[in-house]
């Protein structure tokens, strides 16, 4: 006996977190983002974490955090060489 699918997934980013950072899956793509390149998610909450929004069909947004993010930073970090300095 094979089970049904119900519905679809409605979610357009899925976010995965652990102590070195997070993953994100993204138009079936995976990226790691680890707080030492993204310091903005080490200490926010699972909320605002996965209060996240993909705009344009590249822009990821986290409105409780104000970080966007260029899906082609991720994809091509070596263009966009300005890095965050405490």
């Amino acid at each position: 006996m094979q089970s049904k699918k119900l519905g679809k997934n409605i979610s357009e980013v899925d976010i995965h977190t652990t102590i070195e950072g997070l993953w994100v899956l993204v138009l079936n793509q995976e990226y790691f983002l680890s707080h030492e390149g993204y310091p903005w998610f080490k200490n926010a909450t699972l909320e605002q974490l996965y209060n996240v929004e993909f705009l344009h069909g590249h822009h990821l947004h986290w409105p409780d955090l104000d970080v966007d993010l260029d899906l082609d930073s991720l994809e091509n970090p070596e263009k966009y060489p300005l890095k965050f300095i405490k």
